[in-house]
């Protein structure tokens, strides 16, 4: 078991308990998954493009990844339904956290000019959108072998209802918010 999960155990649900009065240890919300998404437009002209994606986010997620899909034809962007135009992995349980653990203590610190996350970029119903510019503050990645620079987009999807009650679970697992 890992480090973090056993912090979320013991510390963090009593802080959360202790703030929000929880009657229950499971009212308690608690981080469900973490979906990470990387859109490649480009995917249309180069199917190459695509394959590198495809091995960036395997590397970085140590899963295997799921091909997305164009749902409408966009003759603007010149993108017929069902072309590949992206890829995604969704991390449970220890992956997750072992995920979520590399993210703010190794790739987070790594981005240039870092202030800290936004903290208003929650949806309402206590999840969490996190936009990243490059692949390449993941230690993983080798900078040599990056074909092109990507970004990618990280949900925290917790099962917190209200986004004070998420901003303060992912505050006490050491996410770096701006004040």
């Amino acid at each position: 078991m890992s480090r973090l999960k056993e912090e979320y155990k013991n510390e963090i649900v009593e802080a959360m308990t202790k703030k929000f009065g929880y009657k229950n240890v499971m009212q308690v919300p608690k981080i469900e998954k973490i979906v990470i998404n990387m859109g490649v437009g480009e995917a249309k002209d180069n199917a190459k493009l695509l394959d590198a994606a495809v091995k960036d986010l395997e590397i970085i997620t140590g899963q295997k990844v799921v091909l997305t899909r164009a749902k409408k034809s966009v003759a603007n962007f010149k993108i017929r339904e069902g072309m590949p135009i992206g890829c995604k992995v969704t991390l449970r349980g220890e992956k997750m956290y072992e995920f979520l653990d590399r993210l703010v203590n190794l790739a987070l610190p790594r981005v240039r000019d870092f202030r800290g996350v936004n903290p208003n970029a929650f949806d309402g119903r206590g999840n969490y959108s996190l936009g990243i510019k490059e692949q390449l503050i993941f230690p993983e990645i080798e900078y040599d072998k990056v074909d092109k620079v990507r970004g990618m987009d990280v949900i925290f999807v917790t099962t917190a209802n209200t986004d004070e009650e998420a901003r303060e679970l992912l505050t006490l697992f050491n996410m770096p918010f701006t004040k």
